[in-house]
């Protein structure tokens, strides 16, 4: 089993800035890969970005792209989400996710384990 708790959600204006941050527990952190996903109200879940187990990969979905990195720090069992230049678009809930076999992946089906997840709102 493997726990993850987000953070860093809240209240921004279009144009700013949030970093989101995901705490793992219950398992080896570095042989996981790590998503993100988010999921607007009366709206699928979708794919946000991704990781590979050791950073080396990393994909974007093309609507944040060049706005939003991920990244991850497998010494302190953490993947971030950092976001810039926001857009009311962006409101949703954010949720972290993670697979066991380490590949980055865009599909929510790929994932095993998710957060609670943490609103993200950008007002105009």
């Amino acid at each position: 089993q493997v726990q993850l708790v987000e953070s860093g959600g809240g209240l921004v204006q279009a144009g700013g800035s949030l970093r989101l941050s995901c705490a793992a527990s219950g398992r080896t952190f570095s042989t996981l890969g790590m998503g993100w996903f988010r999921q607007a109200p009366g709206k699928e879940r979708e794919f946000v970005a991704s990781i590979s187990r050791y950073g080396g990969t990393t994909n974007t979905a093309d609507s944040v792209k060049g706005r939003f990195t991920i990244s991850r720090d497998n010494a302190k069992n953490m993947v971030y989400l950092q976001m810039n230049s926001l857009k009311p678009e962006d409101t949703a809930v954010y949720y972290c996710a993670a697979r066991p076999t380490g590949w980055a992946s865009g599909r929510v089906s790929d994932y095993d384990y998710w957060g609670q997840g943490t609103q993200v709102t950008v007002s105009s």
